[in-house]
């Protein structure tokens, strides 16, 4: 197999950073094992965040996203797992990553997860007519 699931996340030069813009990236095939039962988890992460110095390189994104497969983890816990790790490798302006997990046991879970740099402040939105 040409590739393999890996921790390692890589980053890039930000081709603009004089310059707030967001960055949304969906993930519509994450997994994970229930560490109650090692039954399958399955969720869509969503993943947006304005990037300051650095963006996420998206193919080690999807290696990263992959090496969950075999680890047992409660939502919220792999959730803000995920979360720390992206941050701690691009120090984002703000980053916010959601999990919507498939049914289980007749309940579908959503985790909502974010940071904001000290010093970053979210601009006014334009309100267009």
């Amino acid at each position: 197999m040409p590739s393999q699931p890996s921790k390692t996340l890589e980053t890039f030069d930000n081709p603009r950073p004089d310059h707030d813009y967001t960055i949304r990236i969906e993930i519509p095939e994450f997994t994970c094992l229930c560490p109650k039962t090692g039954q399958p988890d399955f969720a869509t992460i969503l993943l947006e965040y304005v990037p300051d110095r650095q963006c996420i390189e998206l193919k080690s994104l999807k290696m990263y996203i992959w090496s969950f497969r075999d680890e047992g983890a409660f939502h919220e816990a792999v959730t803000n797992t995920i979360l720390d790790d992206l941050v701690t490798v691009s120090r984002p302006r703000f980053m916010r990553v959601t999990a919507r997990f498939n049914v289980r046991g007749g309940i579908y879970t959503t985790v909502v997860a974010e940071r904001r740099a000290p010093d970053w402040e979210l601009t006014t939105p334009v309100a267009l007519p």
